[in-house]
């Protein structure tokens, strides 16, 4: 009855459905000298528990201070924050300072050519795109031929 249980609880064990408990028995069992011939096989695998468990890391592992990091971290940021808002403050101070055209006209007329002519250009890149799509449309038509969907 013995031999039985411990083979379903070596069972249970290679499923992953065992308890503290029952590996712990396990653990007793494969290190008695009573073990059947057909287990030896996993007494080195129980045996190593209490063997890992008197090993101790006898060397000291130095510990690197993070906090240096940090520092040099904030210092870097803080002069990438301080280059932007001046970059950008110089840009926008040079700016102000031209007279800024909205394309404002005080004559009608040649405010009229000046649209015609933007709405002219905007045409012919609409025309482009349109001309694109002829390419993709065919692209789609031999598809269909090819493919029979």
């Amino acid at each position: 009855m013995e031999l039985n249980k411990i083979e379903i609880l070596l069972e249970k064990y290679f499923q992953g459905e065992t308890s503290i408990a029952e590996e712990n028995e396990l653990r007793n069992y494969f290190s008695s000298p009573d073990v059947a011939q057909h287990l030896e096989q996993y007494k080195p695998m129980f045996g190593y528990f209490p063997l890992a468990k008197e090993q101790m890391l006898k060397q000291e592992i130095p510990l690197q201070s993070k906090k240096r990091y940090v520092a040099w971290l904030s210092i870097a940021a803080s002069v990438v924050v301080l280059l932007g808002i001046g970059t950008y403050v110089f840009y926008n101070y040079d700016n102000a300072n031209e007279k800024q055209d909205l394309g404002t006209y005080d004559d009608p007329e040649v405010a009229l050519r000046e649209t015609q002519k933007a709405l002219a250009l905007l045409s012919n890149h609409v025309n482009v795109g349109i001309e694109s799509v002829y390419y993709i449309k065919e692209y789609q038509d031999s598809k269909e031929l090819i493919f029979k969907q």
